[in-house]
Parts: C-alpha cells; sequence; structure tokens
C-alpha cells in the first residue's frame, strides 16, 4: 500500500459492479476464534501434532506438547466439542425434555437428573416442550446431533398409534447414534425397542388412598380424576375402582369425574359437584394441584376439611405439609425417577445387560385431611 500523499487512508476500491474485492469483510485473526491451524503456527508445530497433543492418542515429544499447550492457552483456543465427541473423547450430556419447567413434579425430576449427572461427571441439559409435538420432535433431533448420552423423556402422554410411532422412531434414530432414550412416567411404545422405561405405581398410589378414605368409614369418594386417555390419569382412576370394588363400595358415575391437573380444573369440578347436591364425605385428588382448587371450593361453600369434607391428594409437592389442614396424600419419588433414569441410561455402557423397565413404589403419608367416619 501507498502513501496518497495527504496522509489519508486510501478508499477501498470496489469492481463495476461495487461489490468488495475478495476477502474484504472477513474477521480478522483477532475478531474470529482461533482454530487449530493458529494453534500450529504460533507453536511452530504441524496441524497433526497439535491434534494428537490434544487427543493424547499419539506419542509427542514433552518439548513440542508444552509449545502446543502454551499455544492453546495463549489464543483462548476451544477444541471443536463435535469433534471430541465423535472421537468419544469426551462424555456426551444428559438431555431432560419435559413438558414444562414450572411444575412442582417436573421440576423434581430434572433435579434428581441434575445431582445424578453432576456425581457421573456429566452435563445435563434441560428443554422444554410445552406440550408441542413438533417441538419434542426438533429437541430430540437436536440432542442427537449433540451426541447426547441419553435423551429422557419426562411426562404423561396419551398412548396412542401416533405416540407409539414418534417414541419407535426415536428410539431407532438415538439407537443408532449410540444415544439412548428414556422414557420417564411414559410407557414403552413397542416390545424388543432398544428404550429405557422408568415408571412410578399410579395405580397402586390411588388403590392406597381411596382404600384410606373407604377405611376411615367414607362411602361415597368425589374422584377429581385426570383427562381420559392420558397414562397417568387412566392409572390412577383403575386404582380408584379397585379400591371401591376390594371395599364393597358402589361406583357411582357422576364422583367420578376427569379433568386437567390443575388448581381450577379442582375447584370448578368440587364447586359443581357441591352446587349438584352431590352427596359425598371424601375428595380423592388425582393431583395435588387439584387437591388444592378442591380445599378452596370446599371452604368457600361453608363446609370444614376434615370435620366435613375428607380430601386426599397424589404427588406430596412441597406445600402439602404446609396447608391447613396438612395433605394426606401420595408420594412419588420424583427425584429418584430422575436418579433412576440417568443411573440405567448410562450404566449400559459398563453392563449392557440390566434392566430396561423398573417401576417405583409410591407410599402414602398420613397428615390431617381425613377424618374416621363411625356409624
Amino acid at each position: 500500500m501507498t502513501d496518497n500523499g495527504n496522509n489519508e487512508r486510501p478508499t477501498t476500491r470496489t469492481g463495476r459492479s461495487g461489490r468488495r474485492k475478495r476477502g474484504e469483510g472477513r474477521l480478522t485473526a483477532r475478531e474470529r476464534p482461533s482454530t487449530i491451524r493458529d494453534v500450529a503456527a504460533k507453536a511452530g508445530v504441524s496441524i497433526a501434532t497439535v491434534s494428537r497433543t490434544l487427543a493424547r492418542n499419539y506419542p509427542v515429544s514433552e518439548e513440542a506438547r508444552a509449545r502446543v499447550m502454551a499455544a492453546v492457552e495463549s489464543l483462548h483456543y476451544v477444541i471443536n466439542v463435535h469433534a471430541k465427541a465423535l472421537s468419544g473423547r469426551v462424555a456426551g450430556p444428559v438431555a431432560l425434555v419435559i413438558k414444562d419447567i414450572t411444575g412442582p413434579s417436573l421440576a423434581h425430576v430434572a433435579a434428581g437428573v441434575e445431582q445424578e449427572a453432576a456425581d457421573r461427571g456429566r452435563l445435563s441439559l434441560v428443554c422444554a416442550t410445552h406440550d408441542d409435538p413438533a417441538r419434542e420432535d426438533a429437541l430430540v433431533q437436536l440432542m442427537r446431533e449433540q451426541h447426547a448420552a441419553a435423551v429422557l423423556l419426562v411426562g404423561s402422554v396419551v398412548p396412542d398409534e401416533a405416540y407409539r410411532r414418534r417414541m419407535i422412531g426415536y428410539a431407532q434414530a438415538l439407537d443408532a447414534a449410540g444415544s439412548r432414550l428414556v422414557l420417564v412416567g411414559r410407557p414403552a411404545p413397542a416390545p424388543d425397542m432398544p428404550v429405557t422405561v422408568v415408571d412410578y405405581d399410579n395405580r397402586g398410589g390411588a388403590f392406597q388412598a381411596v382404600s384410606h378414605l373407604l377405611a376411615s368409614g367414607h362411602r361415597r369418594v368425589l374422584f377429581l380424576g385426570g383427562e381420559a386417555g392420558l397414562s397417568s390419569g387412566d392409572e390412577r382412576r383403575a386404582g380408584y375402582r379397585d379400591a371401591l370394588c376390594a371395599h364393597g363400595a358402589e361406583h357411582i358415575e357422576e364422583l367420578d369425574t376427569t379433568g386437567t391437573y390443575t388448581r381450577a380444573s379442582g375447584y370448578v369440578r368440587t364447586r359443581d359437584a357441591l352446587r349438584a347436591g352431590l352427596e359425598f364425605g371424601a375428595v380423592f385428588a388425582a393431583s395435588d394441584m387439584v387437591a388444592l382448587g378442591a380445599l378452596a371450593a370446599i371452604r368457600e361453600a361453608g363446609l370444614d376439611v376434615p370435620g366435613e369434607v375428607s380430601v386426599v391428594g397424589f404427588d406430596d409437592v412441597p406445600f402439602a405439609t404446609d396447608l391447613t389442614p396438612p395433605l394426606t396424600t401420595v408420594r412419588v419419588p420424583y427425584e429418584e425417577l430422575g436418579r433412576t433414569a440417568v443411573r440405567l441410561a448410562l450404566g449400559r455402557a459398563d453392563s449392557p445387560v440390566g434392566d430396561d423397565h423398573v417401576v417405583l413404589g409410591t407410599q402414602l403419608v398420613i397428615r390431617q385431611s381425613v377424618r374416621r367416619v363411625t356409624w
């Protein structure tokens, strides 16, 4: 470049079309991330020597190694994570894909996943689908491309044919990439699929809850169940009916209701049942959030819990013990679900033959929201 005689920088020349010449507008060495070529040039060695030094899979002299590592540090060079994953030199992350990260139950599953992954030296990633199948598809594919060691899908589903097809596709695609599909609280799509299933005893937990109410003298129990067709909802409904049958209590259709696992749903269904004059002395809510709404409707009607109406929930979320009265409920080991899912998925690398379907138990926690009735 020559001086133009007036100490001004020369203007940039362009072709007839006005476009910049080749090479102009590119990032400078300081602006762009350092590459393996930069490291090799600074260390005064070949690219192959840099690669071997970082991979630690080929003899390199101590002098060359020291120069390479000094160059890596000074240039702030970051090793390509995809290349490391493909070479098997990096432990892939554990990905948790859930519908909603704000729910108390799913948050505890996430805590268990993070703790177990951390204990095993793995990074854990949490992704939310907002109940959008297309987003779930995209996230599973992204985790496959990121070489996740395991992809955990959490949350109740409608186990129809579309669900089975999608899960089979996920399982086969992840298995081909050396990853593992883990279904937490979801049914297996088909036998002989490369899938790990970690579930909990919905039906048994519901049976315990309703049996406790019936053993306490209640004969008419309002059931605030989940949505029809939802895997957890159907299982808890089956447990409710099992208990009625086992105790010789009549199944009353209008007391067997369906709805979402929300406080609003629990409130509306309980309020409507009271306004309709339905007779019941107890409520079994299929989630603690539903129980919270039921308690509000019962108190709004001027009734006492448990003096006039007993209430049992399901989940044992943290606030259950702080309600007035403290809520009798079914405890689900949500953190242990997350830990078990990670343990089984990552343990397959050491022992490919093992349990692919584990069901954790649930426990009835008796507090003060149920009154014993004497006839």
